[in-house]
């Protein structure tokens, strides 16, 4: 479905988060804007957004974020509700309050040197036990994989390496029920935006790869979120955002898939 309001806040969007069994959803901006919606439906089926509240994401001390300082591209919120933020241009990892946009304990990146001001940490997820993971937006040299970093008890390591297929690279990120890596990838081409999910299964002893959903140019627009939720049934949905970059020509769509396995 498309999502419009005719504010200037509204577009942007580059995370999302699909909570409360497919009711509600939190979404953030490229221009610091974070949001909290109720999802309606009918029968299962997404039929609108009614926005609960806009804030703009703010320093710990309340003053508002600006410029590159605000370019929020990731997001994860664990079961707890604790929530986090990446941010590109100025590349870091916040925490942040939902309520009020306000952003603490920045936890330092250590690839900050090898990303470029609009490549960084664009798919951020939250495993159960509240593992961080992040990949760059950045494509390794010579087609060689995608690290997939950690965050657990203070220090990053290197857990996975993803491998490219093609021109696509992550923009948004997902951990499902069973600690398996939803992986959302985009790719530009003449024609439009080409999307791609793939799902990693991350065992050293037995890491398995599905590519799920590849799509032809302009099927969709800018997907940049990802979300994977169950309902009340316990059925698998998968819940993605596109980034209209605030450009007329383009849409701010949310599209949801069933998941059968």
């Amino acid at each position: 479905m498309r999502w419009q309001l005719d504010t200037p806040w509204f577009g942007g969007w580059s995370g999302i988060e699909v909570t409360a069994q497919g009711s509600q959803m939190t979404v953030i901006s490229d221009r610091g804007q974070i949001a909290d919606a109720v999802l309606q439906r009918s029968n299962g089926q997404l039929t609108g957004v009614g926005v609960r509240s806009v804030n703009g994401l703010n320093r710990s001390s309340g003053n508002r974020l600006h410029k590159k300082a605000s370019d929020a591209e990731g997001l994860a919120i664990a079961g707890d509700g604790t929530a986090y933020i990446s941010f590109e241009h100025r590349h870091r990892i916040m925490r942040v309050d939902l309520a009020t946009g306000r952003t603490r304990g920045q936890i330092n990146l250590p690839f900050q040197n090898t990303m470029g001001d609009n490549s960084g940490v664009e798919a951020l997820a939250i495993g159960p036990d509240g593992t961080l993971y992040a990949l760059t937006e950045k494509a390794p040299e010579g087609g060689k994989p995608f690290p997939l970093y950690a965050f657990s008890n203070g220090r990053w390591r290197v857990i996975a390496r993803i491998p490219q297929r093609g021109p696509f690279v992550p923009v948004g990120a997902d951990i499902d029920r069973l600690g398996r890596l939803w992986l959302l990838e985009r790719t530009a081409t003449p024609l439009g935006f080409r999307s791609r999910v793939r799902l990693f299964v991350i065992d050293p002893r037995n890491p398995r790869e599905y590519t799920l959903l590849t799509t032809i140019p302009a099927r969709y627009d800018n997907l940049e979120g990802i979300s994977v939720w169950d309902d009340a049934r316990g059925q698998m949905h998968v819940t993605m955002i596109s980034d209209d970059n605030f450009f007329r020509l383009q849409r701010t769509q949310i599209v949801e898939y069933l998941v059968h396995e």
